[in-house]
């Protein structure tokens, strides 16, 4: 073995001691403090200056961090859901969504779960058909109908959420308690104006939704 390479590792474990000193990690605790060591060296400057490009470097990482944590989400979410075979990603978040209410229009449901319209259309039919949900004629409109949730859906919903609440758990990481609430506190705010946006602007182009901020 190379002497660096040596070196190097042996470095990475002095830093990692260092970090854990009153506590007795495993070989799995130094694997992934590598992993989070290489994660954190990417650096989206380096993209800025091979291409010249003129861009927003913190608003951009925050993008991809964003990004990224849905996917990972997704992934995880799914695992979670491979014993409730009548439930897939976002069939969940439309039943867990329902729950709050008696019965919603589809279009007030799909506009909750920030959709396009195609694409809720086709998850509302899929819990329909599963038995999740129910259609009725709405009475104020005779062009809408109305959801609710089956005596099926919620016991579904029941039994998934003891998965679902893993997951949740997961997602928050080695996160401390007052990083978990500022976490929060940020993400809220960035919702609310999201869903404005999403409410009121999503026809318009991304330079006029710039002007907003």
């Amino acid at each position: 073995m190379e002497l660096h390479l040596i070196i190097e590792i042996l470095t990475e474990l002095d830093a990692f001691q260092q970090n854990h000193p009153s506590s007795q990690p495993s070989l799995e605790d130094f694997r992934m403090h590598l992993n989070q060591r290489a994660y954190q060296k990417e650096n989206p400057r380096n993209l800025t200056d091979k291409f010249d490009l003129d861009v927003y470097d913190l608003e951009n990482e925050i993008a991809k961090q964003v990004i990224m944590l849905g996917r990972y989400s997704k992934q995880l979410i799914r695992k979670s859901l491979e014993n409730h075979a009548t439930l897939v990603n976002e069939d969940f978040t439309y039943l867990f969504r329902m729950m709050d209410y008696d019965s919603l229009t589809k279009m007030q449901l799909i506009e909750k779960n920030a959709h396009e319209k195609q694409t809720g259309i086709e998850i509302i039919k899929r819990l329909v058909k599963n038995g999740l949900f129910a259609e009725s004629p709405d009475e104020n409109d005779k062009r809408s109908t109305r959801i609710s949730v089956t005596e099926k859906g919620k016991k579904v919903f029941l039994e998934s959420m003891q998965d679902i609440t893993k997951v949740s758990k997961i997602m928050c990481g080695r996160l401390n308690q007052k990083e978990k609430e500022s976490l929060l506190s940020s993400l809220k705010k960035l919702n609310t104006f999201h869903h404005t946006v999403y409410s009121n602007f999503r026809n318009e182009d991304t330079n006029e939704i710039l002007k907003l901020i």
